[in-house]
């Protein structure tokens, strides 16, 4: 009778084999997942793990060195530059695996290979989006150009064989958390790849166009009223080069076409497209100051990011050393150099340049194969481009693109990003970074820079994202150029969508590098930006785009006044909650709530707001009752007018309302259009008020009025998984605030250098060295970046290979 237990054991056995072996939807194999020789406990990093390692790989021409330092900050020593890209590669890899090849499938548009079946549309439209957007034949074009280049071929090649060299030796055990979650490999990497993130950067960081919303917008206001809702400039304007700055003659002057006014300005039909967009508050702040206003006498420079906040994190901190450089700063897992930092000689900054470099243009096509399209009165054929796009599981979803001569179409019948479009149109978009371009030389010149000369001969390298590149050195000099590919625009061109059936509407050539907003050493002692328009109405050139007019505003504002400046003082500033819009903003309000009107609980409400010291601070009130009042405020004044338009829309930006009621107490779209009475702002504004308080008594029940509480800041694994993600982040911030810490979104690499002989730096980002959440270095900076504090960055020398915050040591050779 034992028999029989034994073939029942035998049968259980064999069906769990099975059964464990089988993914579940999106549950990966349990057998291998749980597997202690290969699942997931391998990933969990012992507190005191050994990085020590001699590794041998015929690629390289020399020794290599490596030190990792106590925070798992990389210090790496090479002889020649190709091996030390070659060991960078290797270093992402061995960290950052899965991050960087997620990010590049999903720039490719590839998620649904891995994330999807087809069911999810949210997956799917991405892919599709960032297919019809040209992300591949773009980067194609970019690798093209790195190509020709042998030393930028060699660079990436150098880069992509480190890369390699570490997936070809990696154990299906040691295969990062996420591969085994979502039950597959790496593929191997190549310079492909490479450019495909940094096309992904340069979607993230293209500036917020509205084509769509204010084509939509222009059906229903006048021109003079479309003027108030969404200006060109605001008037408190303090651009990124100081007023009254002298532009030269433009080298090209774009003509507003003879059929503008038939044809773009008065359009009366609405594009009705719901288009995914990135973050418009994607930014930055950097600023430096000249040694007349340190207390040293040397240049300060100042850099912070604003990005996502995402784990594993977008940024790794390194430092690289070589005959030719020896740089540190952060870099960008994918690809070699480092991105922001400061070498021997100098540092440099980035913020986003937030100019409108992709508009949209209305295509004919002869009929729905998409074959051919009207163009300069006659039938042109178009490149369809056939995208396969294959889903999890094993099928494919095709999908035509036809490319024009305005670029690729990217909403059709079939596609319109979230929704179908209503309108039955085609839209081809064409955007900068479609041209192409060969932007790693302008970082392998910077990393190397030594003077202002070598840094300006540097940008001309660069084309986009349009940044603000803000640079100081050791001999004095401080600058700041806004530098990228920017097209030369007639005014308003490219706001709305344009006619798309011939030239009339093309750009007209690209503002010279030369013609791009830039100032060195100004006599007021320092340079900044922080997403503001970059220059006043003297500037020959249509600029278009988005800008928050706040953070410059008071970051000039305390700059002018600083004296005597030390890193100290440089950090509070960069991490500084005061709100300079509820400075201007808050007395409007309160002036003109009508108490009388209050209850006993909407008047509590309204003495914290009014006790307010301005600070958005983790434990303050006033920030949520200021928020959510002006929110409300906004609803009041512009929803009568706004709920007219057909489709999409841009709400008209904080500044607009707070300057029209400044100037004008008895501004026209106060008055609701659709009651018969005439509202005063009297009446809008203590009917805002009284609409929020629900929301305070709401919140202040779950003890979530404190900023930090409601804010409610979070570090997200790029997953979304709650598990592998920081919750709760209690900080301070906000929008329009220095310290732009939103819910999911602020700083992501703060740095301040100080360019004294032995350089003294600092810097922090929201996250860890590791991508591993296994690992204690996975999220270890995040306490220190949520209290505005700052890691020293060591500028080791090799001779201090034996210092105690050196944990381990990896040594490459041939």
């Amino acid at each position: 009778m034992r028999i029989v237990p034994f073939l029942l054991s035998v049968t259980v056995t064999t069906v769990l084999i099975i059964v464990l072996s089988i993914p579940l939807a999106n549950i990966p194999p349990l057998g291998k997942f749980l597997s202690p020789q290969h699942g997931f406990w391998v990933n969990a990093d012992p507190v005191n793990k050994d990085f020590n390692e001699d590794l041998n790989f015929a690629q390289l021409k020399n020794k290599v060195e490596v030190y990792l330092d106590d925070r798992l900050v990389p210090h790496v020593f090479a002889q020649n530059d190709q091996d030390a890209y070659f060991v960078q590669g290797y270093l992402h890899a061995k960290f950052r695996l899965w991050q960087m090849e997620f990010q590049t499938q999903a720039a490719a548009g590839r998620l649904s290979e891995i994330l999807g079946n087809g069911s999810n549309d949210a997956i799917l439209n991405n892919d599709r989006l960032m297919r019809r957007l040209g992300m591949v034949s773009s980067a194609e074009k970019a690798v093209s150009e790195i190509e020709k280049n042998p030393v930028t071929k060699a660079m990436a090649d150098a880069y992509t064989a480190g890369v390699n060299a570490y997936i070809g030796q990696l154990a299906i055990s040691n295969l990062p958390i996420e591969y085994k979650l979502l039950n597959y490999q790496p593929e191997k990497w190549n310079n492909l790849k490479t450019g495909l993130l940094l096309k992904y950067m340069s979607y993230d960081l293209t500036g917020n166009e509205n084509d769509f919303e204010y084509t939509n917008a222009k059906a229903v206001f006048s021109k003079a009223d479309f003027g108030k809702l969404y200006p060109i400039r605001q008037d408190s304007l303090d651009p990124v080069i100081p007023r009254g700055t002298y532009f030269d003659f433009p080298a090209v002057m774009p003509l507003t076409p003879s059929t503008a006014d038939s044809l773009y300005f008065q359009w009366r039909e609405s594009a009705d497209i719901v288009d995914q967009k990135p973050d418009k508050d994607n930014g930055s702040n950097n600023w430096a100051v000249d040694g007349k206003k340190t207390k040293s006498g040397r240049p300060i420079l100042c850099d912070d990011m604003h990005l996502g906040l995402s784990l594993p994190s977008i940024w790794y901190e390194m430092h690289i050393s070589t005959p030719r450089f020896n740089v540190y700063g952060v870099t960008l897992p994918g690809a070699p150099m480092i991105i922001v930092g400061f070498n021997d000689h100098c540092s440099w900054g980035l913020t986003n340049a937030a100019r409108d470099v992709k508009d949209y243009y209305e295509i004919q096509f002869k009929d729905d194969t998409k074959q051919e399209y009207l163009y300069n009165g006659k039938w042109e054929r178009s490149e369809l481009r056939i995208e396969q796009i294959k889903l999890k599981g094993g099928d494919v979803m095709r999908d035509t693109v036809a490319y024009t001569v305005f670029g690729p179409v990217i909403y059709d019948k079939s596609f319109s990003g979230s929704n179908r479009v209503k309108n039955g149109k085609y839209y081809a978009v064409r955007w900068t970074a479609h041209n192409p371009s060969n932007d790693f030389l302008f970082f392998y010149q910077l990393n190397a820079a030594k003077t202002y000369e070598e840094y300006e001969n540097s940008l001309v390298h660069f084309s986009n994202p349009g940044q603000n590149v803000v640079f100081a050195s050791k001999t004095g000099d401080i600058a700041i150029w806004q530098q990228g590919n920017f097209p030369a625009k007639w005014e308003r061109q490219g706001d709305f969508v344009m006619p798309g059936t011939d030239t009339s509407y093309l750009w007209q050539g690209m503002i010279p590098q030369k013609e791009n907003p830039h100032i060195r050493n100004p006599e007021r002692g320092f340079v900044s930006s922080a997403n503001q328009i970059p220059v006043d109405s003297t500037y020959p050139y249509y600029i278009g785009g988005s800008y928050d007019v706040y953070r410059g505003l008071i970051i000039n504002r305390n700059l002018r006044q600083m004296n005597g400046i030390t890193p100290e003082d440089m950090q509070r500033l960069q991490t500084d909650n005061y709100n300079v819009f509820a400075e201007l903003a808050l007395p409007v309000l309160l002036k003109n709530v009508d108490e009388s009107q209050l209850n006993a609980e909407e008047k509590k409400y309204l003495s914290i707001v009014r006790q307010w010291n301005l600070r958005n601070d983790p434990g303050e009130k006033g920030p949520v009752i200021f928020i959510n009042w002006f929110d409300s405020l906004e609803s009041q004044v512009w929803g009568d007018e706004l709920a007219g338009i057909k489709g999409v829309f841009e709400n008209p930006d904080d500044a607009t309302l707070i300057e029209g009621l400044m100037k004008d107490s008895v501004f026209k779209f106060v008055d609701n259009i659709n009651t018969p009475v005439t509202e005063t702002l009297k009446d809008v504004v203590t009917a805002a008020f009284k609409k929020a308080v629900p929301i305070f008594v709401r919140v202040d029940r779950d003890d979530a009025l404190s900023w930090g509480r409601y804010k409610d800041t979070r570090v997200r694994h790029l997953l979304r998984l709650p598990a592998l993600s920081r919750s709760h982040v209690n900080n301070g911030g906000g929008i329009h605030i220095i310290n732009a810490t939103k819910q999911f979104h602020g700083p992501s690499w703060r740095m301040i250098v100080h360019l004294t002989d032995e350089a003294e730096a600092y810097g922090v980002y929201p996250g860890g060295q590791s991508g591993n959440p296994g690992s204690k270095y996975y999220d270890n900076f995040i306490d220190t970046w949520s209290q505005g504090k700052y890691n020293t960055l060591w500028f080791m020398k090799k001779d201090q290979a034996g210092d105690k915050r050196i944990i381990s040591r990896l040594s490459f050779s041939r």
